[in-house]
């Protein structure tokens, strides 16, 4: 299994902009590393295990834009399964883990399942760039939290970070580190969340604690 990757000591200072040009530079190096190195990981590597959220906790909403420029609303996707993905471009595991993740969405997108992979702090630019060096290109939404302010509401401490978010908008499941989505297991935790209903949820929402 891989572990999450810590984000604190990797977060740039909050700007309205740009992030600091260290920080680029730094993704920009551990991304070439990546490459140069010519070994991913399979997905043998990756755990598969999701764990259960305790209690009915709603999943905060937002919006944020895509790299079309299009905003997506959490709270307009109920109704739907929803899988958040937190990740960013100089974390090993979030690469290893895109191709199952793409895999399964292919696979459920039809019966309701949506995945929302949120990056933390780059540049669109950059990560367009990124996106073209992939094994697997992803087609589900790419989302920008580039202030951090929704990772920061969700409790998000390591990256990547997995939710899964029910027909009613609550938090069920959460992963910390990379994972196979492939794998059978986590596809039937998927499908079992299709098969629920999807009435409104009334309970308040909260940050996850860590």
């Amino acid at each position: 299994m891989t572990h999450a990757y810590p984000i604190s000591g990797a977060r740039p200072k909050k700007s309205p902009k740009r992030r600091q040009p260290v920080t680029e530079r730094l993704a920009a190096l551990l991304l070439a590393l990546l490459l140069l190195s010519g070994t991913t990981p399979s997905l043998a590597a990756l755990g598969h295990e999701l764990s259960p959220v305790p209690g009915h906790i709603e999943a905060p909403d937002f919006s944020l834009e895509d790299m079309d420029g299009m905003d997506w609303t959490l709270s307009q996707l109920r109704g739907k399964v929803v899988m958040l993905n937190f990740w960013a471009s100089w974390c090993p595991p979030c690469r290893e883990e895109i191709p199952s993740m793409e895999s399964v969405y292919q696979d459920l997108k039809d019966a309701g399942f949506v995945v929302l992979a949120i990056n933390q702090w780059e540049e669109p630019d950059h990560v367009f760039s990124y996106m073209g060096q992939l094994e697997v290109y992803p087609s589900f939404p790419i989302l920008f939290d580039r202030d951090s302010s929704v990772s920061d509401r969700y409790g998000v401490k390591g990256l990547p970070t997995t939710l899964l978010i029910d027909r009613q908008g609550r938090i069920r499941y959460r992963a910390i580190g990379g994972r196979n989505f492939d794998h059978p297991e986590v596809r039937a935790l998927i499908q079992q969340l299709l098969k629920e209903p999807g009435q409104p949820s009334s309970v308040q929402d909260h940050p996850l604690s860590p």
